[in-house]
């Protein structure tokens, strides 16, 4: 059984870039990921979403921009191993560890945690009557805005998904309700463009009351928390953008330091608790941590290069710039070095 470089556990963009930069630093590398497709988060609940916090884009649709992520960390033939969980670790004598999944064994001198928040539910509707609703009208996902082209669409919550579901559903749709209740945790430029938009928006102190149907939803009753008023507003689809509860699942159980709900790392290193095991994007938890995906590249980076020193000290730290090399889509472009 071979031994790789690396094994990045976790094929969302944090994944790729580090897939990407192991090439760069001429590792041997694997990724695992229990998805059928690469993308993580991003293919599994939003693939038709802007992202608009990417370095390069003032804006680019989340499938776009996996699908940009594939293309560049796969300009190497690294291993793939897609519908693969990984359920046990354990390291071997020689330091190096093998990764027992539910269909195999792989072996590896370094391991990259970049498997996003693990396992995820969604917060549910605590409206009356909203379960009997689910997939009948209530859902909590959008991975085809065009589902609601040319209907009437409540969406519920204030952070960055709800707002950029309304903005994303907005033209499709014959009407779009925006209802949260307490201040809007988006960012300031999306919402601005909300509230320049035709979205009419109920907020705050707005929350669903009751959900309404004789088969597939119909109308929601909303309420103001402070005044008790009610209304009843006629739709067809309501889109809860709540929120979800992670769970790290089988990694709690490798012996690794977990605190909340996310992997201790060192932020200089990457490193978790167990040498030789790194960790990078929403999975890691430390005091400065941002949950982005451009922070996520680069902790992935970091990770990488130190993996490398670890693997052969005779290594630096601190990789050739990629404008000194020819890399392999260089050629594909006609790019001279």
């Amino acid at each position: 059984m071979d031994c790789f470089d690396i094994t990045v556990i976790g094929g969302g963009p944090t994944g790729l870039f580090a897939l990407f930069y192991a090439g760069m630093r001429g590792a041997k590398a694997k990724v695992i990921d229990a998805l059928p497709e690469f993308g993580g988060q991003l293919y599994a609940l939003y693939p038709e979403k802007y992202v608009y916090d990417m370095p390069g884009f003032p804006a680019i649709i989340a499938q776009d921009l996996i699908n940009a992520c594939v293309e560049q960390a796969m300009q190497w033939p690294h291993a793939v191993c897609l519908e693969e969980r990984v359920t046990h670790l354990e390291r071997q004598s020689d330091e190096t560890f093998t990764l027992t999944t539910d269909k195999g064994e792989h072996l590896t001198k370094t391991i990259l945690i970049s498997s996003g928040i693990g396992a995820i539910k969604p917060r549910k509707l605590p409206a009356a009557s909203a379960v009997q609703f689910e997939e009948r009208g209530v859902t909590y996902y959008a991975r085809n805005f065009d589902r609601f082209a040319g209907k009437r669409v409540v969406i519920v919550g204030g952070g960055d998904s709800a707002v950029d579901y309304a903005l994303a559903i907005e033209p499709r749709a014959t009407a779009v309700t925006l209802v949260h209740r307490s201040q809007f945790r988006a960012h300031a430029h999306t919402v601005e463009q909300l509230r320049k938009s035709s979205v009419d928006i109920r907020q705050p102190d707005f929350e669903i009351k009751e959900v309404h149907g004789d088969g597939n939803v119909e109308a929601v009753t909303i309420v103001h928390s402070k005044t008790k008023e009610e209304s009843r507003i006629p739709t067809d689809e309501v889109l809860c953008a709540l929120g979800f509860v992670s769970d790290l699942g089988e990694i709690k159980a490798w012996g690794i330091e977990v605190e909340g709900n996310g992997v201790v790392i060192d932020p200089y290193t990457m490193e978790t608790s167990i040498p030789g095991i790194y960790a990078a994007g929403d999975v890691i938890n430390h005091r400065g941590k941002l949950k982005l995906i451009a922070c996520g590249t680069s902790e992935a980076a970091i990770a990488v290069n130190q993996a490398m020193v670890r693997i052969n000290p005779a290594n630096k730290v601190q990789p050739v710039h990629s404008s000194n090399l020819t890399l392999p889509i260089s050629a594909k472009l006609g790019v001279k070095p």
